[in-house]
């Protein structure tokens, strides 16, 4: 397994809404609000990087009211 976690940016409002519907979805384990300069982060576990790529590009940037995103993968010693 592989670890990502995703800075999100959202429409001013629609953080709850964008929160809600990302707990809905199954490869991500963990949310949370942020203060700065992003709104969320979410942790996503995935198999590789393909499917992190998908999830990232296909289901979190088309939530409507996402308006940014910035992916972080981990790594290990």
């Amino acid at each position: 397994m592989s670890v990502g976690f995703v800075l999100i940016n959202v429409t001013p409002g629609k953080e709850r809404d964008v929160f809600d519907l990302l707990l809905k979805e199954p490869d991500i384990p963990e949310i949370y609000p942020l203060f700065g300069e992003y709104d969320l982060i979410a942790k996503v576990m995935v198999k590789d990087f393909d499917q992190l790529s998908d999830i990232v590009f296909n289901r979190i940037r088309k939530i409507n009211g996402v308006t940014d995103t910035k992916t972080l993968t981990g790594g290990k010693f």
